[in-house]
């Protein structure tokens, strides 16, 4: 009864939490009167979780048992990401700056693309905050994952370059058919656009929802692909 029905509303939410007790297949964590279970697979590859650790978890899902309710919680959710961004940025909450997509390999590193109707907005800034202190606080929450955010478009190639970034794009050639692109970086930026083990480029094809095959300017030269 009365506590599954407080927490089912809760699903999809965040919550703070206080490590009761670690055992061979949960982190127990205590959520105000009910315990929550943080499984193997929800837990972040670079977190140590101790007992009276203070945690942020995601809820995932709450489970009507004979015990009463249980609760599934998550570190590595896209979504804590999201919800971590709605708590910290105002214009995220009242829906001035809307976050379109979230691409998450949680504890190294996740992409976030923002959008603004208002063109006079800087949906990126408010994000990242005075002197960065808004992502901080994030990737502090989250031990050191590095994010990155970058603006929305509904053009694929703006949209596409921007989710490469730090690296820089020369080009951007899009085969809607195959939702596919071919990225052309300069030669000295193709590790950077991959990404070690390919990272970046999968989290900006997950973040944008096209493929992405990058190429380096010489060899896009050679092969005709460029002038």
């Amino acid at each position: 009864g009365i506590l599954y029905n407080e927490f089912i509303d809760k699903e999809d939410e965040v919550m703070t939490g206080l490590i009761d007790r670690v055992d061979h297949r949960f982190v127990h964590i205590q959520l105000g009167r009910t315990d929550a279970v943080l499984s193997e697979s929800e837990r972040m590859p670079n977190e140590v979780y101790r007992p009276n650790d203070r945690i942020k978890v995601y809820v995932n899902k709450v489970e009507q048992t004979t015990k009463g309710p249980q609760i599934f919680v998550s570190r590595t959710h896209p979504n804590l990401l999201k919800r971590l961004f709605e708590k910290e940025v105002p214009e995220i909450f009242d829906g001035t700056v809307e976050v379109m997509s979230v691409a998450r390999e949680a504890g190294e590193r996740s992409k976030i693309s923002v959008h603004a109707q208002n063109p006079d907005v800087d949906a990126v800034g408010s994000c990242v905050g005075a002197r960065g202190a808004r992502v901080e606080a994030i990737v502090n929450e989250l031990s050191g994952e590095k994010i990155d955010i970058v603006l929305w478009n509904e053009d694929p190639r703006v949209f596409v370059k921007n989710a490469l970034s730090p690296s820089q794009v020369v080009e951007v050639i899009v085969d809607e058919d195959n939702q596919s692109t071919m990225v052309i970086v300069p030669d000295n930026q193709l590790s950077l656009a991959i990404g070690k083990r390919g990272q970046n480029a999968r989290l900006a094809a997950k973040l944008t929802g096209w493929k992405i095959d990058i190429k380096s300017e010489s060899d896009a030269r050679e092969e005709g692909v460029i002038e």
